[in-house]
């Protein structure tokens, strides 16, 4: 049984059908990547999974158990955290308040546990541990993804969604983050993993999806998906 399995999955919004027919799984630690154009429905894909949107049809699974309909609370309680493109940091908070959010959907957490996690977690990012105190609307664009990251992390998924990390950040700073993305994979978190630079998706992930207009046009492990002509025209550059 895979940790996460879409079964012939259609999402829309009004009359419009932004995804259909969408079947893919992600397996326990396993990171996978979805690549597309923009508004082919990457986004769309990851908010209904976390329950953000409802599918009209099909199935969405997460071990074992069907979540579709569930809210957003229910979902990251199971297991799986979203950070969603354009952060979403709140710019009243500090860098150490927003990391502390990630922690809501956990029970049980003393004061002094969640302080002692957070301050762990700030030292993964030593850019943002710099800055911990500093308000939200004061942060470099890089310094709000890693803090939107370690939101995420803070909630302890088994399965983690990121949807567009490196998009407005300048390259050293991509660099950085998709060594931290790496470790949480070999880590053991599961992570599905939204990337217009293909190159570096398919660099981390061990199997990718192409989604084009709402549907997936190609599937395979990462040397196939690189391999493919169609997709190395669409998105690698012809190289």
């Amino acid at each position: 049984m895979s940790l996460l399995e879409l079964a012939e999955l259609s999402v829309g919004y009004g009359t419009a059908t932004v995804l259909s027919g969408i079947s893919l799984r992600v397996e326990e630690g396993e990171t996978v990547a979805l690549l597309g154009a923009n508004g082919a429905g990457k986004s769309t894909l990851l908010r209904t999974i976390s329950g953000l949107l409802t599918p009209r049809a099909g199935r969405v699974r997460f071990a074992g158990r069907d979540i579709a309909g569930l809210s957003p609370r229910a979902v990251a309680r199971l297991g799986i955290a979203h950070v969603p493109e354009g952060r979403h940091i709140f710019p009243g908070l500090s860098a150490r308040e927003n990391v502390l959010l990630g922690a809501v959907s956990r029970r049980g957490l003393t004061r002094a546990a969640l302080a002692e996690e957070a301050e762990a977690m700030l030292a993964r990012f030593p850019e943002l541990r710099a800055v911990a105190e500093a308000p939200g609307w004061t942060l470099s664009g890089g310094q709000q993804q890693m803090a939107a990251l370690a939101r995420g992390l803070m909630a302890r998924p088994r399965l983690l969604l990121l949807d567009e990390p490196s998009l407005g950040l300048a390259p050293l700073v991509v660099q950085s983050l998709f060594r931290t993305i790496g470790e949480i994979g070999r880590e053991g978190t599961a992570v599905l993993l939204v990337e217009q630079n293909a190159h570096l998706a398919l660099g981390l992930a061990a199997r990718g999806y192409v989604l084009e207009t709402g549907r997936i046009v190609a599937e395979g492990t990462a040397a196939e998906l690189r391999g493919d002509e169609r997709v190395r025209a669409a998105y690698l550059g012809g190289v």
